[in-house]
């Protein structure tokens, strides 16, 4: 069995965070597989790129949205064509400089070849709020600040 291309599931999260950086709900949704899901940072759930992207253009047309600073924490093969990526996600806001720790996250993806290509399975953009552990969300927080441009 070989050992599916993890540079290449990086590249895929990449795509997909650069999407939402340029506001691309189309460029977002074309990364998901046939019945891909995606679970957004507050509990929505779409399925398919066609439901994605049905979700994702009002937000874009509608609302100024933030800017994600990401660090990818893990990546691995979860067989010879499935993989897990796992990441930490802070958020600049319009016209901020800085990242709004309350709005830190944790985003997990399962990638998996679908006709040749790596496509996104499950999205999932968890908030990192840490109840009663500031120390975690600082930590965080500062790690992420660390990929800001000086």
């Amino acid at each position: 069995m070989q050992e599916p291309s993890l540079e290449a599931v990086r590249k895929l999260y990449a795509a997909l965070i650069d999407a939402w950086n340029h506001r691309d709900a189309s460029g977002m949704a074309k990364q998901f597989a046939s019945q891909g899901v995606q679970i957004g940072f507050d509990g929505s759930t779409a399925i398919g790129p066609a439901d994605i992207l049905e979700h994702l253009d009002p937000i874009f047309k509608d609302h100024v949205t933030a800017r994600y600073v990401t660090k990818v924490k893990s990546v691995r093969s979860l067989g010879s064509d499935t993989a897990l990526l796992v990441a930490i996600a802070g958020l600049v806001p319009p016209g901020k400089d800085d990242i709004a720790p309350e709005l830190n996250a944790h985003q997990t993806m399962v990638a998996a070849v679908e006709n040749g290509a790596w496509v996104i399975e499950l999205f999932q953009n968890t908030p990192a709020q840490f109840h009663g552990r500031p120390d975690l969300l600082d930590a965080m927080t500062d790690e992420l600040r660390e990929l800001l441009p000086s």
